[in-house]
Order: C-alpha cells, then structure tokens, then sequence
C-alpha cells in the first residue's frame, strides 16, 4: 500500500497543498483569497445575452467576467430531464431536451447557476443549471428526484446494495448520486453523509429565499476542506497543517464530516517552512522547467498553450544495448510514467499531444497505447486515449476545471511580448 500525505500551507493570501505519494508530490493545488467564483459554489445570477448561434448564454452573477452557459447545462423544471450516470464530481450532469436556448432563456431572467470550472485565463467561469451539492459518499440533487450510482463501481451487488441503502433516506425532494467513495461503506456512514448534505441543502433554499441577483448563494467548501473530502482515504497516513487557525477548522471539518481523518490531522509547528521540510518547493519548481529527464538518458520536452499542451519524447544520451528498436521502446515506455506523472503535478488539462519516437512495428505501439492507459489509472481527472496516428502521435484529452500550475505561477514576460515567462511575485 502506498504512503501518502497531504501537506498543507495556509497562509493569508494563498493555500497550497500537497499530495505526497512515496514522499514525492504527486499533485499540487493552490486556492488564492482574491480568487473570483469558486468552483461549486452557487449563485443566483440575471443572464445578459442570449446567443442562439453558439447555443450558450452569458449570465451575471456578480464577479469580475461574466459566466459562460452552454446550452446543454441549462435545466428547464417543466420538461423531464435524462441523468447520466458519470465519474464522481461529474455524476449528476444532466441533459435537457434539444429545444434553441432562446426558447429556454432570455435575458433579464434570473436563474440559479453552480460553477463547473473555474475563470481559465481570459474567460469567465463555466456555469450550470444542474445544482449538485457533493459530500464525501454521496451527492445531493436538491431540485431533481433521482438515485444514481456511479458507474465506477461495476460490482452488480454492491450496486444494488448502495441503491436499496440510499433509497432508503431519500430526501421528500431531490434526489441522491452514490460516488466511488462509497463503495464498501456502512449504512452508518452514508445515513451520516446524507443528513451533513441535507443541512446544507436546507441552508441553501434559505439562503435563497433572501437573495438578490445577481449573488452568491451558497460558498462551496475552502480548498482544504474539499481536498480532504475528496482524497482522504486509508492510504492517507497524515494530514499536517502549518496554521493554528487552519488547523481548528479542519478540526472541526473532521468531527462532522469525516471523524477517522481527525486522528491523522496534525499541527506543523517547526520554523523550517512546511514545504522545505517535506521537500516539495524543489518539485514545484521542476514542474516549471520545459525539459523532463527520464531515467534511462532520455528526456521529455513540454510546451504549453492555452489549449494545447504537447510532449515531446527523445532519446537525448540513451544509446542502449541490443538494438535501435529496443532503445526507441524503452525510452518511450519511461516516457509514459513521467507524462503521466506532470499531468497531475502541472494540473495540465484540454487537448494533450505526445510526439513518441517512432515506432514503425505495430505490436510496439499497441504495447505502449496499453501502457499509457493503465498508466492514467493514477489519475484522478477524467482523461480519453485515442490510439496512434497515422503520423505516431498520441492525443488525449483530460478535464480541466482550474488553471495549470504553470498559469498560476507563471505570467508572460512583458519584454518579449509573451514569448517568454518570468515568475509571479508572490512565488518564493
């Protein structure tokens, strides 16, 4: 079983937090108090424009950019609605009827909107209709009746099992997803689960009863409070925090929502920096350089756009042992595992293309195309493989809901207009 931890430096401006796995840092998030619309958190918002051409809508909701609403996240309570069983925080996604959206909206109207991602560099956040409210088994529909399982747990009995338990304190309204989370879990702690998500449910309507729009509603939880929901686990050997005030409110985040995680949270109280300590400033600083070496002598190349990101495979000093197709394999076969492992650390999402060494034998490729998606397994974020191409390149493509952290701690150098990056000022 693997050892992880979860590192956390709370400070004034800004959060950080780390996931070790092995004492490396897999993944790495970061919440700033300036930030704008969180991502779950709801809002009662007035839509400004109405495009039949794009299907969408820009609606206010009193942040700096105006939110973008596809048309297929927008609900109409007088039409049924279809659900799609989906991965954990995209369960209770659900689609209306194909009708024009100017049929469904107009502008003026007020509408009540979750964020689904957050502002990603010139565009406001993306918003839905379909208000989810997620604990850590289960999810709560307040405005759709309905009792979902994910479709990560294949188990047919334990389907079943969850279904009949979560059937049982359905709410009068609304409706229940059961996540991956659950899977095992006793009917004490989902009913525990449940009646957590219920009082939030009831603190939302109240707070809608009093609103104005365009405002807030309801704030989802912090970034520690989320991270903790969403990654504790029995492989979770600590959670150590460098903040006495953070620290009580994940005290307190633990009596009521996960109690097992109290006795793994623990206050840092040494003056080395808490991410010193643990090593992780230098992983983070890697995670900017464009160059990856790989064990072998080989070496990865990264570029990224705005909507593109692309990884470039050499063999660098590698000249191996039996034969060049052997060589060009390994190299490609270390090549996954690190690719694998700076999506997570960089938080890369969108259209990723990987440029392999190439391979002209078939059976390789398969091999390698096989690799990559066990490989992906450790990811968390919901990514699609497509096989080679005709020219040997790999394309994937992994959800994105929050800005890379090469976007959060890079900005473009204003003296080669954008061609370069320098680092933000807050970046130690």
């Amino acid at each position: 079983m693997k050892t992880k931890q979860l590192v956390i430096n709370a400070s004034f401006s800004h959060t950080r937090i780390a996931l070790l796995e092995n004492n490396r840092a897999a993944e790495i998030f970061y919440e700033f108090a300036s930030e704008g619309a969180a991502v779950g958190s709801i809002y009662l918002g007035v839509v400004t424009r109405v495009l039949p051409g794009m299907n969408a809508a820009f609606v206010d909701i009193g942040c700096e950019k105006a939110a973008f609403l596809f048309g297929g996240d927008v609900s109409d309570g007088a039409l049924p609605l279809r659900l799609l069983e989906d991965d954990d925080e995209n369960l209770a996604r659900m689609v209306s009827p194909r009708r024009p959206i100017n049929q469904l909206l107009h502008e003026g109207q007020q509408i009540l909107v979750q964020v689904a991602k957050a502002s990603l560099g010139s565009k406001g956040p993306r918003i839905t209709m379909h208000i989810t409210l997620p604990g850590r088994y289960l999810v709560y529909m307040p405005y759709i009746a309905h009792v979902g399982v994910s479709r990560r747990i294949e188990n047919e009995e334990e389907r079943r099992r969850l279904r009949e338990v979560v059937s049982g304190f359905m709410p009068g309204e609304g409706g229940l997803i059961v996540r991956t989370a659950a899977y095992g879990v006793s009917r004490e702690f989902l009913a525990r689960d449940f009646a957590y998500l219920e009082a939030y449910a009831r603190e939302l309507k109240r707070s809608l009863s009093s609103c104005k729009a365009p405002s807030l509603v309801y704030r989802d939880l912090n970034l520690m409070q989320k991270t903790l929901r969403d990654l504790y686990s029995d492989e979770i050997s600590a959670v150590v925090v460098d903040d006495h005030h953070a620290f009580l409110r994940l005290e307190r985040f633990c009596r009521e929502v996960i109690p097992e995680a109290g006795e793994r949270l623990h206050l840092y109280e040494a003056t080395q920096p808490i991410f010193d300590a643990y090593h992780i400033e230098p992983e983070i600083h890697r995670a900017l350089n464009k160059r990856i070496n790989l064990p072998s002598g080989g070496y990865l190349v990264i570029e990224q756009t705005e909507a593109l990101t692309t990884f470039d495979v050499n063999t660098g000093r590698f000249v191996g042992k039996v034969n060049a197709q052997q060589t060009i394999f390994t190299t490609n076969r270390e090549a996954i595992a690190k690719i694998v492992e700076q999506l997570r650390l960089r938080n890369i999402g969108g259209i990723i293309v990987i440029d392999f060494i190439d391979m002209e034998d078939h059976d390789s490729r398969e091999l390698l195309y096989l690799a990559l998606q066990e490989e992906l397994k450790k990811d968390r974020a919901r990514t699609q493989v497509l096989r080679f191409s005709e020219f040997g390149l790999v394309q994937i493509t992994r959800k994105r809901t929050s800005e890379s952290l090469e976007r959060i701690l890079m900005t473009p150098c204003s003296h080669c207009q954008g061609k370069g990056l320098i680092k933000k000022d807050f970046v130690g």
